[in-house]
């Protein structure tokens, strides 16, 4: 249905929620509160310790202009409440007075009092007399200029009384697993009674769209099992020699690892396994083992990775490590007589080893006799493009490799067609990083510090979450760059980001690695693989905007070497929420743990690549619920698959929702 034919949705207010993604009233009753308001916790000002968060009501007096102080730009609002006054203060947020005006407000933020002056530290707060009959529990949505809360509140609940709600879920289910209606859940959650009554009812909600995902990766998997074609001849004594070849010994996880590809190998069916571990596990020792395993019994193999940077960091390795073999590598930015060159070796069997990047995949890369294929962060590629790999050779072996912990219930239930190994442990020379929340009145601090470390020959990398502004709130790599460069006129800076071309981007890292920087500008683009050991140094600005996973693969990039590296974690907003997530990665480096947190936390889009693959289960993102919901939707599927219950329906209804699902960044 339509949003015009709700009540006072005027075609300008239609413009406007099309702004937040919202057309229908379908989509508008899946719009759910990023937060909510328990009025019934507000309190006096006076009675909160300090640093504690609160809720207050009170009139805003005035704002002041906002002031440079330094680097920082702060801003200064006048509340009172009874008889009491105290302010609001924002730091590097000036675009919050435009919103402010003299009138009743809800302030909500951690309280500071210093010497009996109270402050409200970066507070979100909502204007009461836009809707003076806010009572109980109030939910809050995240919005975009022009549209206020209780436009969406008033709008959604007309929806709420439009919309059907018909569940995926087989009647038969239902009713013997005694699960609520779906439209009591969408009711608790836009409009509840308690905040406990919020959790249960996303436990419902989450619990739909886990079972319509699940189904339509049942539906499109299926059985991939299959028979192996060539024998593998090489012994265990010629592995245990390889091994040697490293200048480390293979921890207990490793060796798991390596038994479990060496079976599967020598076993009756073709391989097909992901290797997950956290950073700096040896997920590459194993892999490059794998492929010592192929060539050695006289196939080909390919080692296929997501960027050229990190095409080239493996591509070395193999030099390395295969001295006896001829390496080959394609890229994008590889001339066209190199590719030809290439391309002709690797057709006629003279090329043992294939490195490269998505130009492996082309159509006229062809093989002699591939028989084993890495895919290293996996998560970078879709389905269709390992399947493309696959198909290189007849029925090849295949290693899948993440650096991104899964945490065991989505290995389980999203993995169904490989075999999962994860390693659980390091070596036991690999260092902890020292990870800091900083706070924007703390940068001066760290940025003396930063200079000093560089003046001992380390080196450091500064990492934004984009590259464009978003409103303002949210440093832009190219200008982080130019701020850098002012501010710290003594250090060498390289700027790195994904806009580049492979080519450029392979250039400014090799020259980081050659110390010709002090320091690399980047945006993720970094995340994952590069390994510079004189990198000491990681600051990530905005680090409330990254998944503690993303957080960890960042963190992971320093801390290569010997020397002591440092993380520091930048917040531009201080919400109760976003120091809850930075607090459980400063306390831990176990990333399996993050991964667990973080899908509790924020949803599983962090898993399952939701950039690339529009709104796979985004639309939850809100909502908080555990992870046993996961394992109760796999097994209303498995039990609906099998008595083949309502199985037409269930197939029409995922797939036309998950419809892009074979695209999905995930495997």
């Amino acid at each position: 249905m339509q949003l015009t034919q709700l009540r006072g949705i005027s075609v300008k207010r239609v413009k406007d929620f099309e702004k937040l993604g919202i057309r229908t009233t379908e989509e508008l009753v899946r719009y759910f509160p990023r937060s909510y308001l328990d009025l019934t916790n507000a309190v006096s000002v006076r009675e909160v310790q300090h640093n504690d968060m609160a809720l207050i009501a009170c009139k805003l007096i005035s704002v002041e202009p906002p002031r440079k102080k330094g680097k920082l730009t702060i801003l200064r609002a006048l509340l009172e409440e009874g008889r009491d006054n105290f302010a609001a203060v924002w730091f590097n947020a000036p675009y919050v007075a435009a919103r402010l005006k003299p009138g009743e407000y809800l302030f909500y933020g951690r309280v500071q009092n210093y010497y009996d002056r109270i402050s409200l530290i970066n507070p979100t707060f909502e204007r009461v007399g836009d809707n003076k009959k806010l009572t109980g529990i109030v939910p809050v949505y995240p919005l975009r200029a022009g549209v206020a809360q209780w436009i969406v509140r008033g709008a959604v609940r007309e929806a709420l009384a439009l919309e059907s709600f018909p569940s995926a879920i087989p009647e038969a289910l239902l009713t013997k697993y005694s699960i609520p209606p779906l439209r009591a859940a969408y009711l608790a959650v836009h409009h509840p009674e308690s905040m406990n009554g919020v959790r249960k009812a996303s436990e419902r909600i989450a619990l739909e769209e886990y079972f319509m995902l699940i189904a339509a990766f049942r539906l499109i998997k299926g059985d991939k099992g299959e028979a192996r074609l060539r024998k593998y001849t090489v012994s265990e004594r010629e592995v245990a020699n390889f091994e040697k070849r490293f200048p480390f010994t293979f921890t207990r996880g490793q060796q798991g690892a390596v038994r479990a590809i060496y079976d599967d190998l020598t076993g009756p069916v073709r391989m097909n396994r992901l290797l997950q571990g956290d950073v700096g596990s040896g997920k590459t020792a194993v892999a490059l083992t794998g492929i010592f395993m192929a060539v050695k019994s006289g196939f080909q193999a390919v080692y296929l990775s997501p960027t050229e940077v990190l095409a080239a960091q493996n591509f070395a390795l193999l030099k390395t490590y295969f001295p006896e073999y001829n390496v080959v590598y394609l890229a994008g930015s590889s001339s066209a007589r190199e590719k030809r060159e290439t391309k002709e070796a690797i057709l006629s069997g003279e090329a043992d080893i294939v490195c490269g990047t998505h130009a492996v995949l082309q159509s006229d890369v062809r093989f002699s006799d591939l028989g084993f294929c890495v895919c290293d962060e996996q998560h970078r590629f879709g389905v269709a493009q390992r399947n493309a790999l696959s198909e290189k050779g007849a029925a090849p072996d295949l290693l899948v490799m993440s650096a991104t912990p899964i945490p065991r219930t989505l290995s389980l239930v999203f993995y169904g067609d490989l075999d999962v190994t994860t390693i659980p442990d390091k070596p036991e020379a690999r260092q902890e990083v020292s990870t800091s929340v900083i706070p924007s009145r703390k940068y001066e601090d760290m940025f003396a510090y930063i200079r000093g470390e560089i003046k001992k020959g380390r080196q450091a990398y500064f990492v934004c979450p984009k590259i464009e502004d978003e409103e303002g709130e949210v440093t832009s790599v190219t200008e982080l760059y130019e701020r850098l460069r002012r501010g710290l006129p003594d250090v060498r800076f390289g700027l790195l980001h994904g806009r580049m071309k492979d080519r450029e981007k392979s250039e400014t890292m090799a020259a980081f690695k050659r110390k010709e920087y002090d320091a690399l500008v980047a945006t993720t683009v970094i995340e994952v693989g590069v390994d510079v050991a004189d990198a000491t140094i990681m600051v990530i600005f905005n680090a409330e905007r990254f998944g503690l996973s993303q957080l960890h693969q960042l963190r992971g990039r320093v801390g290569r070497g010997s020397e002591k590296s440092y993380c520091f974690l930048l917040v531009g907003t201080e919400s109760e929420t976003a120091l809850e997530r930075l607090a459980v990665l400063k306390e831990t480096t176990d990333g399996f743990r993050l991964a667990e947190k973080d899908l509790e936390l924020r949803g599983s889009g962090d898993f399952l690549g939701t950039r690339q693959s529009g709104k796979f289960l985004n639309e939850i993102r809100n909502l908080r619920y555990g992870t046993e919901v996961i394992f109760t939707a796999k097994k209303l599927v498995d039990e609906a698959f099998e008595r083949r219950l309502d199985y037409d329906r269930i197939c029409r209804i995922a797939m036309q929702k998950y419809e892009s699902l074979k695209d999905v960044v995930l495997n």
